[in-house]
């Protein structure tokens, strides 16, 4: 008899520990808002939304980096732009200057041309809000223009043009170097009249106008003068393609930057879609946990008052 009431103790004990377990379990799933907190909980769901987490982590990185893009890209943008305005002051002087022969007016336009020059000379060599120049490549510890006692413009920054991965397929140059966005022209150049390549390094262009400028034209013979004016069309040549390269430039910064709303958008989209399949595989159906956690703790207590009355029972009083 002993033994058949120890057992019955037991089993009643093990119910009552049983539904707590149950019941708390419900409990902690309606605290965290989760279904699956431990792997063992539902290890398929589990090893899924692990997969889930990952895509989601990779997805935040790339708009982390997009930001990165945008910011660099953006102040690329903004210095293209205003060196697209000098450079076509400059193209408005030289076409100004072309005819001019009074001597004091081709030295105003001269030093016109080197104002003008100046400033690009400072737009090539601006910084950003942490001071690395922005067209210096990856020697961004140093100006990447420098002009020599004479006013000759150099360029001593980075060759390599800076590439950035924005998305799982999308890498772009997110900052170029100032040798392609001041010394180049586009695939397609204006040639010079005998075929050769013209000049396309905006600084030595502009030099090439002012030393023009500066031939003494009213004392001057007739080769001079044709030799300064074919010096300004050269000038004049080399200018429109400078202009042409920065206007290319400024559009494909555009171009990106406009891509990088929509990937921006896309990215969105995917973070939505990875939270919700995360809700689907771990989070709780509220409904379904509070209906199942108030069953519980009916259960419990039904455990509880079965212990209860099996302990008032006679077949306990009679070993006391």
């Amino acid at each position: 008899m002993r033994v058949s009431t120890n057992l019955l103790y037991s089993q009643k004990m093990n119910g009552i520990f049983d539904a707590q377990s149950k019941w708390m379990k419900y409990g902690e799933q309606l605290s965290s808002g989760r279904r699956v907190m431990n792997p063992s909980d539902d290890p398929l769901a589990a090893s899924q939304n692990i997969m889930v987490s990952q895509s989601e982590s990779k997805n935040h990185q790339f708009m982390t980096a997009r930001i990165f893009a945008k910011n660099a890209m953006s102040s690329q943008l903004s210095i293209t732009s205003n060196a697209v305005k000098v450079v076509t002051n400059v193209f408005e002087t030289l076409v100004a200057a072309a005819d001019e022969q009074s001597a004091q007016d081709r030295e105003s336009y001269a030093q016109q041309l080197e104002g003008l020059k100046q400033e690009l000379l400072n737009l090539g060599n601006k910084t950003d809000g942490n001071g690395r120049y922005i067209f210096a490549g990856f020697k961004t510890d140093k100006p990447p223009f420098i002009a020599d006692k004479d006013g000759k413009v150099s360029y001593v920054g980075g060759h390599q043009e800076i590439t950035q991965k924005v998305d799982d397929n999308r890498t772009m140059v997110i900052a170029h170097t100032g040798q392609q966005v001041l010394l180049s022209a586009t695939s397609s150049p204006i040639k010079e009249p005998d075929g050769s390549s013209s000049e396309s390094d905006v600084f030595a262009t502009i030099d090439i106008a002012i030393k023009a400028l500066r031939t003494p034209y009213s004392s001057a013979t007739e080769e001079q003068k044709n030799e300064a004016m074919e010096l300004m069309n050269k000038a004049n040549r080399g200018i429109r393609n400078s202009l042409n390269n920065l206007s290319s430039v400024e559009a494909v910064l555009g171009l990106q930057l406009q891509e990088l709303e929509k990937l921006d958008s896309l990215g969105s989209e995917r973070s939505i879609a990875n939270k919700v399949r995360s809700g689907e595989l771990v989070d709780m159906d509220w409904t379904e946990t509070i209906s199942s956690y108030y069953q519980q703790q009916a259960a419990l207590q039904a455990s509880f008052k079965a212990f209860t009355d099996l302990k008032g029972m006679s077949l306990f009083e009679m070993y006391r």
